[in-house]
This record gives structure tokens, sequence and C-alpha cells, in this order.
């Protein structure tokens, strides 16, 4: 089960974005996570006059890994471990620091 999925507000650990907050969009690979204004690069694109695309400089959403973000938890206000737990024969995830169920 992955501890952080699609959906969850994360928070940034490390790097040029330490302290930002964003909603995870998409799961790249098992390691790697797309967060909503997070780990932003310039791309130049060319114009195709086929599609009718033009051509410039497009901001671009890079995968961030996983390692470096932690689930924000809006109870306490800070980034939370999160962990493993079988309730009712399913298993759930939940705060490490309060033992309590992440929402999704």
């Amino acid at each position: 089960m992955a501890k952080i999925i699609k959906g969850d507000e994360v928070i940034v650990l490390t790097g040029k974005d330490k302290g930002k907050r964003g909603r995870v969009q998409q799961r790249v690979d098992a390691n790697h996570i797309v967060v909503d204004g997070i780990n932003v690069a310039k791309k130049a694109v060319k114009p195709n006059p086929m599609t009718g695309a033009t051509g410039g400089i497009i901001d671009k959403l890079m995968p961030i890994h996983v390692s470096n973000v932690a689930i924000f938890n809006a109870a306490t206000g800070k980034a939370d471990r999160v962990g493993v737990k079988v309730v009712d024969g399913k298993r759930a995830r939940v705060y490490k620091s309060t033992g309590e169920a992440v929402k999704v």
C-alpha cells in the first residue's frame, strides 16, 4: 500500500521548494510523484503549425521523489509520517503522531 497517493496534500521537506505545500496530481512510478506547483521547470517548445500549437516557454511540472515530501496533517498543521493499520479487516493509512485515519 502506498503511503502517499493521488489527492493527498503534501509538504516538501528538502530542495528548492522546501516548506511549500501542494496536492499530489499523479504517481509517476513507485518512487516519484507530481505535485501541483512544486518542482516547476521552464521548457522551450517549438511551434507546430500542423496542430496549431504556438511556441514559447512553458512551465512544466517535474516529478519529485517521495522521500522528499511528507503528508500534511491539518489537525496539527505540520508534516507527518504515515503508517498502515488493520481496521475491520481492511488496511487503512493512519498518522503516526496521532493514530487517526488519513482522509483522502
